[in-house]
């Protein structure tokens, strides 16, 4: 999604960052599978993980699940619902694939990591589309 907020000029404007439901891997910078599949389409992955806060319900305008998991975890964290209109899945934003769930590629081979960053490009695509049409 950075690569994308970049390439439009719009840097200034939007502000991208991930993380976790989990504790794994906090610290860790991109996982050299994805950041490998990433390079092949000319993206440079960045950062380091960490783990999803309560904060960032007010710091963020919208905040992405990768799946029905990740969004029942981040949903549980916000007890009193306030925040709820927030959480969407990634996929929603999809427009060239049907799957309705980013798929978990840690376990498998190179071919899953590239499944995931075409999903990804495609659902980062409509979602910059999204950001700027109601934010912007």
């Amino acid at each position: 999604m950075n690569h994308l907020i970049e390439q439009a000029g719009l840097g200034e404007s939007i502000v991208c960052d991930s993380a976790g439901t989990g504790g794994y891997h906090i610290g860790s910078p991109p996982d050299q599978r994805m950041a490998a599949a990433a390079a092949r389409r000319g993206i440079e992955l960045k950062g380091q993980a960490r783990q999803f806060q309560k904060s960032d319900f007010e710091n963020f305008d919208l905040i992405l699940a990768m799946d029905q998991e990740n969004y029942q975890d981040i949903l549980s964290l916000d007890r009193a619902g306030k925040y709820k209109d927030k959480v969407r899945l990634m996929c929603d934003f999809a427009s060239n694939h049907r799957e309705r769930e980013v798929p978990d590629p840690y376990y498998g081979g190179t071919e899953g990591f590239n499944k995931v960053i075409d999903l990804l490009l495609d659902a980062c695509e409509g979602l910059l589309q999204y950001v700027v049409k109601t934010y912007l």
